[in-house]
């Protein structure tokens, strides 16, 4: 960092110009976008996140992550952010904050900003060990037979679409931002098959309604009507389906209201993908079957959403039988 003037040292070390920190790049040759560009949907937001908070840790609040000179950073910088990270954050969050940074420094490679050797010194970044006990919850069946009540309950076609989404969600598990791109064509009623398209990882695959979700996607399309575009879609106040995608936002609230009005203890929409995860499971769905349908790349990933409780493993070691 030698010839840098006016600058000075933020809390990992890195040095930052006190005037034009950006020196401007387009944005087509820009290492975080390019980066993120080669994301799936469901992922661009989440790794754009980490970078932010990255880029706003390394320069003490002064960059956001398209602002930031990833290209100057060496090993004593990352190793310093990955330490402040770790005081910070569960290693699960680190290591996806880490996977970012690495892809970043990678594209900023193969971009001609940085030299190869200087990029492997800085990417060499060993993944944190250790394991937080698990977020949020499993919605249980009870909890699930409310909401679907108070849909039911309501006449209007935001009710026929809040049932039909919340049981495509709790019985097929897609992510959020995967529920939400999802399209009329994607639904095959007579295979009660469901396309999720640029998944996480940007893969695509093949899902299945559960049985009597199909009909409350039969009853939310009629009034939705045939048209292509976006399955799921907002309704105005008149009860006028308005066809154009739901945000994120979007279904966040849906589930809080729908939450309230049925008395159930607020839960996230991610908590229904782990519903839909740990029933398999208690069902008796091998893993690796479990795995194709959460669409996760690793198995050790579907193992981390399984919210049984204790009476499973009770059972399992029930089953032993001991010549004792």
């Amino acid at each position: 960092m030698q010839g840098m003037t006016q600058s000075r040292l933020t809390a990992s070390g890195f040095q930052l110009p006190e005037a034009d920190l950006l020196s401007l790049i387009r944005l087509d040759q820009h290492p975080v976008t390019v980066y993120l560009a080669r994301l799936g949907p469901g992922s661009r937001r989440a790794m754009q996140a980490a970078l932010n908070t990255i880029a706003h840790l390394a320069s003490q609040g002064q960059c956001s992550a398209l602002e930031f000179p990833w290209e100057r950073l060496g090993y004593q910088h990352t190793a310093a952010v990955r330490s402040a990270l770790t005081q910070r954050y569960a290693p699960a969050t680190v290591n996806k904050q880490l996977a970012a940074l690495r892809g970043v420094l990678r594209e900023c490679w193969r971009l001609g900003l940085m030299t190869a050797e200087a990029y492997q010194r800085a990417a060499d970044m060993p993944a944190v060990q250790g394991q937080r006990l698990p977020r949020g919850r499993v919605v249980q069946n009870q909890e699930l037979q409310a909401l679907f009540h108070v849909c039911f309950a309501d006449s209007s076609p935001a009710g026929r679409r809040d049932r039909a989404l919340i049981g495509v969600m709790a019985g097929s598990g897609p992510r959020r931002a995967e529920v939400v791109a999802l399209n009329h064509d994607d639904y095959s009623p007579s295979t009660r098959g469901l396309v999720i398209r640029q998944g996480k990882g940007n893969k695509d695959r093949l899902v299945y309604v559960a049985p009597g979700v199909d009909l409350a996607l039969q009853a939310w399309l009629e009034v939705r009507g045939p048209i292509a575009g976006p399955l799921f879609c907002p309704v105005n106040r008149w009860g006028g389906v308005v066809l154009r995608r739901l945000t994120d936002q979007a279904v966040l609230n849906i589930l809080r209201k729908r939450a309230l009005q049925a008395g159930v203890t607020p839960f996230s929409p991610h908590d229904l993908r782990r519903t839909f995860i740990s029933n398999l499971l208690d069902a008796g769905v091998d893993l690796a079957t479990v795995q194709k349908l959460a669409g996760h790349a690793n198995v050790q990933t579907t193992t981390r959403y399984d919210r049984r409780g204790e009476a499973t493993k009770q059972a399992a070691v029930a089953r032993l039988n001991l010549p004792i």
